[in-house]
């Protein structure tokens, strides 16, 4: 493993120094043939290491890497170039194995020079940007597939079916949700019926209760009658030769019809 970090390394200083013998300043802040000429070496080396490679410098340590860096002539920091390995795999992926690329057009900003470039991938093309500081140092590489098109048609047309598919799912949900608001009102309606038929129905049994308790009045009542006492009593003492003094008449029973005397 260390064999191919030393051999990768020797290609990176090989291709810089290459750079340095040949560079020329096209301008006063920077110089575009270093800058195109680092980016040549990029791409030349991302195309030719494998996944091996490329996870070996992702799990070297910060300060390893940067050693690394230093010795090879690039002018970058080390979380800059994992990031570059992670948008060249996903321009790799999405675009197909690399091919070539055309010459580098220099945007300039603010606070960066930008180099661009259209580029040949074996599925479609794609075009490369790499991002430096104005003090030269490589910032980001991105590469962004080219579609036709028939196939951004495509995906937009996926993209609004996808949408309204699913503005149409919520809204049949939300429906739903308030179709049982409905039934949740019924079944409070039903039970507050069952609630005040069984209270009628118990109403109803106290008031039979109560009825049949007035017409089956017991016997002992009847001694509330002062005249019906009177003529009792005045027929006792009748039968028996003495006058009402003699007893008091405390209470009358009814004699029922099916009783027997024994």
């Amino acid at each position: 493993m260390k064999k191919k970090i030393s051999l990768l390394a020797a290609i990176l200083v090989l291709a810089f120094s290459l750079a340095g013998c040949s560079s020329s300043s096209d301008s006063a802040d920077y110089n575009k043939e270093l800058l195109v000429q680092q980016a040549d070496a990029m791409i030349s080396n991302f195309s030719q290491m494998s996944e091996e490679d490329m996870e070996t410098f992702k799990d070297m340590s910060d300060l390893q890497l940067n050693l690394t860096l230093m010795q090879s002539g690039f002018k970058m920091e080390a979380d800059n170039f994992v990031t570059m390995i992670d948008a060249w795999n996903s321009g790799v992926e999405e675009c197909g194995a690399y091919v070539s690329h055309e010459d580098f057009e220099v945007e300039e900003s603010a606070k960066s020079i930008m180099l661009v470039a259209e580029a040949k991938y074996e599925d479609r093309n794609a075009e490369i940007t790499f991002e430096f500081t104005k003090d030269e140092e490589m910032k980001s590489f991105t590469a962004a597939a080219k579609y036709s098109m028939g196939e951004i048609m495509k995906k937009a047309g996926l993209n609004t079916l996808l949408g309204m598919g699913t503005v149409f799912a919520v809204l049949i949900f939300i429906s739903f949700i308030i179709s049982l608001f409905g039934l949740i009102g019924k079944n409070e309606e039903r039970k507050a019926k069952a609630l005040k038929a069984a209270e009628e129905a118990a109403e109803a049994e106290a008031n039979k209760a109560e009825t049949m308790a007035a017409e089956e009045m017991p016997a002992d009542d009847l001694t509330d009658d002062l005249e019906l006492v009177a003529v009792i009593s005045a027929a006792i003492a009748a039968s028996e030769g003495t006058s009402t003094d003699g007893f008091v008449v405390r209470s009358i029973k009814k004699r029922r019809k099916n009783s027997q005397w024994k």
